[in-house]
Protein backbone atom coordinates (compact mmCIF):
# COMPACT_ATOMS: atom_id res chain seq x y z
CA UNK A 1 0.00 0.00 0.00
CA UNK A 2 2.99 2.85 0.29
CA UNK A 3 4.48 2.20 -2.68
CA UNK A 4 0.74 2.72 -4.33
CA UNK A 5 0.58 5.76 -2.15
CA UNK A 6 3.93 6.97 -3.24
CA UNK A 7 3.26 6.34 -7.19
CA UNK A 8 0.26 7.82 -6.58
CA UNK A 9 1.72 11.17 -4.62
CA UNK A 10 4.06 11.60 -7.34
CA UNK A 11 1.34 11.68 -10.27
CA UNK A 12 -0.56 13.96 -8.41
CA UNK A 13 1.86 16.84 -8.61
CA UNK A 14 1.89 16.26 -12.71
CA UNK A 15 -1.80 17.22 -12.88
CA UNK A 16 -2.72 19.75 -16.45
CA UNK A 17 -4.46 22.66 -15.01
CA UNK A 18 -4.90 23.94 -18.74
CA UNK A 19 -7.20 21.16 -19.25
CA UNK A 20 -10.73 21.95 -20.29
CA UNK A 21 -13.43 21.09 -17.92
CA UNK A 22 -15.73 19.59 -20.20
CA UNK A 23 -12.74 16.36 -20.90
CA UNK A 24 -11.73 16.12 -17.30
CA UNK A 25 -11.69 13.41 -15.19
CA UNK A 26 -13.70 13.81 -11.76
CA UNK A 27 -14.27 11.59 -8.75
CA UNK A 28 -17.27 13.26 -6.61
CA UNK A 29 -17.23 12.05 -2.93
CA UNK A 30 -19.08 12.06 0.20
CA UNK A 31 -18.82 10.40 3.58
CA UNK A 32 -21.10 9.12 6.61
CA UNK A 33 -19.58 9.55 9.98
CA UNK A 34 -20.68 9.01 13.53
CA UNK A 35 -20.13 12.57 14.27
CA UNK A 36 -18.31 15.56 13.28
CA UNK A 37 -15.24 15.60 15.59
CA UNK A 38 -12.56 13.91 13.60
CA UNK A 39 -10.49 13.38 16.74
CA UNK A 40 -13.38 11.61 18.18
CA UNK A 41 -15.49 10.54 15.72
CA UNK A 42 -14.94 7.90 12.78
CA UNK A 43 -16.09 7.13 8.96
CA UNK A 44 -18.78 4.54 8.54
CA UNK A 45 -19.34 5.06 5.12
CA UNK A 46 -17.86 5.96 1.54
CA UNK A 47 -19.38 7.01 -1.76
CA UNK A 48 -18.07 7.91 -4.42
CA UNK A 49 -18.77 8.39 -8.67
CA UNK A 50 -17.08 9.35 -11.56
CA UNK A 51 -18.20 11.78 -13.84
CA UNK A 52 -16.01 13.08 -17.05
CA UNK A 53 -17.24 16.26 -18.02
CA UNK A 54 -20.72 16.76 -17.65
CA UNK A 55 -20.93 12.89 -17.74
CA UNK A 56 -21.98 11.20 -14.40
CA UNK A 57 -20.59 7.31 -14.86
CA UNK A 58 -23.49 5.28 -13.21
CA UNK A 59 -21.09 2.10 -13.88
CA UNK A 60 -18.08 3.43 -12.12
CA UNK A 61 -19.14 3.84 -8.58
CA UNK A 62 -17.74 2.89 -5.21
CA UNK A 63 -19.63 2.38 -1.93
CA UNK A 64 -18.07 0.73 1.64
CA UNK A 65 -19.71 0.28 5.04
CA UNK A 66 -16.76 0.63 7.97
CA UNK A 67 -16.41 -0.58 10.75
CA UNK A 68 -15.76 2.43 12.90
CA UNK A 69 -12.68 3.09 15.84
CA UNK A 70 -15.27 5.14 18.07
CA UNK A 71 -18.83 4.83 19.44
CA UNK A 72 -22.08 5.20 17.35
CA UNK A 73 -24.20 8.46 18.33
CA UNK A 74 -27.85 8.29 17.98
CA UNK A 75 -28.41 11.52 16.60
CA UNK A 76 -25.68 10.27 13.62
CA UNK A 77 -27.57 7.08 13.57
CA UNK A 78 -31.34 8.90 13.29
CA UNK A 79 -29.58 10.94 10.24
CA UNK A 80 -27.65 7.92 8.14
CA UNK A 81 -29.86 5.32 8.94
CA UNK A 82 -26.90 2.75 9.63
CA UNK A 83 -26.26 0.92 12.62
CA UNK A 84 -23.62 -1.09 14.58
CA UNK A 85 -25.32 -4.55 13.75
CA UNK A 86 -24.79 -3.13 10.21
CA UNK A 87 -20.85 -2.84 10.02
CA UNK A 88 -20.09 -5.22 12.91
CA UNK A 89 -18.64 -7.52 10.69
CA UNK A 90 -17.33 -4.67 7.87
CA UNK A 91 -13.60 -3.85 7.57
CA UNK A 92 -12.00 -1.36 9.16
CA UNK A 93 -10.65 2.11 7.41
CA UNK A 94 -7.45 0.79 7.30
CA UNK A 95 -9.04 -2.55 5.31
CA UNK A 96 -10.57 0.01 2.63
CA UNK A 97 -8.23 3.09 1.91
CA UNK A 98 -6.56 1.97 -0.95
CA UNK A 99 -8.91 0.84 -2.39
CA UNK A 100 -10.32 4.33 -2.14
CA UNK A 101 -7.47 5.71 -3.01
CA UNK A 102 -7.14 3.64 -6.44
CA UNK A 103 -10.74 4.28 -7.46
CA UNK A 104 -9.73 8.12 -7.24
CA UNK A 105 -6.46 7.52 -9.04
CA UNK A 106 -5.50 10.51 -10.38
CA UNK A 107 -9.18 12.86 -11.15
CA UNK A 108 -10.05 15.69 -9.64
CA UNK A 109 -12.30 15.46 -6.20
CA UNK A 110 -15.38 17.19 -5.74
CA UNK A 111 -17.53 17.11 -2.54
CA UNK A 112 -20.05 18.93 -1.02
CA UNK A 113 -19.09 20.99 2.53
CA UNK A 114 -15.64 18.92 0.76
CA UNK A 115 -13.71 19.83 3.87
CA UNK A 116 -15.81 18.11 6.14
CA UNK A 117 -15.07 15.05 4.29
CA UNK A 118 -11.53 15.50 3.88
CA UNK A 119 -10.56 16.52 7.25
CA UNK A 120 -12.02 12.40 8.16
CA UNK A 121 -10.03 10.82 4.97
CA UNK A 122 -6.66 12.72 5.65
CA UNK A 123 -6.47 12.07 9.80
CA UNK A 124 -7.01 8.16 8.88
CA UNK A 125 -4.50 9.20 5.34
CA UNK A 126 -1.70 10.10 8.49
CA UNK A 127 -2.06 7.38 10.65
CA UNK A 128 -2.22 4.76 7.61
CA UNK A 129 0.45 6.35 5.18
CA UNK A 130 1.42 9.29 7.12
CA UNK A 131 0.76 11.58 4.38
CA UNK A 132 -2.73 13.22 2.91
CA UNK A 133 -4.75 13.12 -0.43
CA UNK A 134 -2.88 15.14 -3.17
CA UNK A 135 -5.60 15.27 -6.03
CA UNK A 136 -6.45 18.72 -6.61
CA UNK A 137 -9.98 19.21 -4.93
CA UNK A 138 -13.39 21.07 -5.76
CA UNK A 139 -16.29 22.16 -3.35
CA UNK A 140 -19.58 22.36 -4.51
CA UNK A 141 -21.16 24.87 -1.73
CA UNK A 142 -17.68 27.07 -2.79
CA UNK A 143 -19.00 27.04 -6.28
CA UNK A 144 -22.73 27.69 -5.72
CA UNK A 145 -21.87 31.02 -3.37
CA UNK A 146 -18.75 32.00 -6.60
CA UNK A 147 -22.56 31.96 -9.00
CA UNK A 148 -24.63 33.25 -6.76
CA UNK A 149 -22.27 35.92 -6.45
CA UNK A 150 -22.36 37.05 -10.00
CA UNK A 151 -26.27 35.58 -11.19
CA UNK A 152 -27.92 36.23 -8.76
CA UNK A 153 -30.71 37.02 -10.07
CA UNK A 154 -31.10 33.08 -11.46
CA UNK A 155 -33.51 31.35 -10.78
CA UNK A 156 -32.30 29.12 -8.97
CA UNK A 157 -31.13 31.62 -6.40
CA UNK A 158 -34.04 33.64 -4.30
CA UNK A 159 -33.43 36.26 -2.79
CA UNK A 160 -32.38 36.03 0.80
CA UNK A 161 -31.27 32.09 0.35
CA UNK A 162 -28.74 31.95 2.40
CA UNK A 163 -28.84 27.28 2.79
CA UNK A 164 -25.49 26.06 2.51
CA UNK A 165 -27.32 22.40 2.22
CA UNK A 166 -27.54 19.90 -0.33
CA UNK A 167 -30.47 19.03 0.02
CA UNK A 168 -31.93 22.70 -0.64
CA UNK A 169 -29.55 23.03 -3.68
CA UNK A 170 -30.76 20.35 -4.97
CA UNK A 171 -34.18 20.66 -4.93
CA UNK A 172 -33.52 24.41 -6.49
CA UNK A 173 -31.99 22.62 -9.49
CA UNK A 174 -34.83 19.69 -9.60
CA UNK A 175 -32.53 17.00 -8.43
CA UNK A 176 -33.86 13.95 -6.32
CA UNK A 177 -32.97 13.60 -3.13
CA UNK A 178 -34.99 10.49 -2.61
CA UNK A 179 -32.63 8.01 -0.52
CA UNK A 180 -30.75 10.76 0.80
CA UNK A 181 -27.42 10.48 3.56
CA UNK A 182 -26.43 7.38 1.63
CA UNK A 183 -23.06 7.71 0.88
CA UNK A 184 -22.80 6.93 -2.62
CA UNK A 185 -26.29 8.51 -3.00
CA UNK A 186 -25.02 11.60 -1.72
CA UNK A 187 -22.49 11.71 -3.98
CA UNK A 188 -24.39 11.33 -6.88
CA UNK A 189 -26.50 14.06 -5.67
CA UNK A 190 -23.48 15.98 -6.02
CA UNK A 191 -22.60 15.16 -9.15
CA UNK A 192 -25.59 16.20 -10.32
CA UNK A 193 -25.50 19.53 -8.61
CA UNK A 194 -21.78 20.19 -10.69
CA UNK A 195 -23.24 18.87 -13.63
CA UNK A 196 -25.90 21.71 -13.66
CA UNK A 197 -23.18 23.94 -12.73
CA UNK A 198 -20.44 23.44 -15.70
CA UNK A 199 -22.68 25.37 -18.59
CA UNK A 200 -23.16 28.24 -16.04
CA UNK A 201 -19.79 28.47 -15.34
CA UNK A 202 -18.89 28.80 -19.16
CA UNK A 203 -20.83 31.57 -19.43
CA UNK A 204 -19.09 32.97 -16.58
CA UNK A 205 -16.02 32.74 -18.65
CA UNK A 206 -14.75 29.38 -16.54
CA UNK A 207 -13.60 27.08 -19.00
CA UNK A 208 -10.27 25.19 -17.87
CA UNK A 209 -9.85 23.24 -15.07
CA UNK A 210 -7.22 25.50 -13.69
CA UNK A 211 -9.86 28.46 -13.51
CA UNK A 212 -12.53 25.58 -11.94
CA UNK A 213 -9.76 25.63 -9.26
CA UNK A 214 -8.96 28.44 -8.62
CA UNK A 215 -12.78 29.19 -7.58
CA UNK A 216 -14.02 26.42 -6.26
CA UNK A 217 -11.17 24.86 -4.00
CA UNK A 218 -12.46 24.04 -0.36
CA UNK A 219 -12.84 27.26 1.84
CA UNK A 220 -10.79 26.62 5.47
CA UNK A 221 -14.67 26.68 6.70
CA UNK A 222 -14.80 23.38 7.76
CA UNK A 223 -15.50 24.14 11.48
CA UNK A 224 -18.27 26.98 10.74
CA UNK A 225 -20.20 24.32 9.02
CA UNK A 226 -19.56 22.17 12.29
CA UNK A 227 -20.73 24.92 14.67
CA UNK A 228 -22.96 27.26 12.65
CA UNK A 229 -26.22 24.41 12.52
CA UNK A 230 -26.05 24.57 8.46
CA UNK A 231 -24.36 20.81 8.18
CA UNK A 232 -26.03 18.12 9.18
CA UNK A 233 -24.49 15.53 6.82
CA UNK A 234 -23.19 12.86 8.86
Amino acid sequence: MLDFFKTKKQAALSFDKDGPITETSYVVIDTELTGLNERKDSIISIGAVKMIGTRIDLSHTFHRLIKPETKFKPESVVIHGITPSDVSEKPNIDYIIADFLEFCGDDVLIGHCVSIDLSFINSDMKRIFNGTIRNPVIDTFVLHEWIRKRMPSHSCFPPGDKSSGLYEMAKCFDISIRGAHDALVDAFITAQLFQRFIPVLSDLGVKSIGMLLGIGHPEEGGDRFKTSGEFSNF
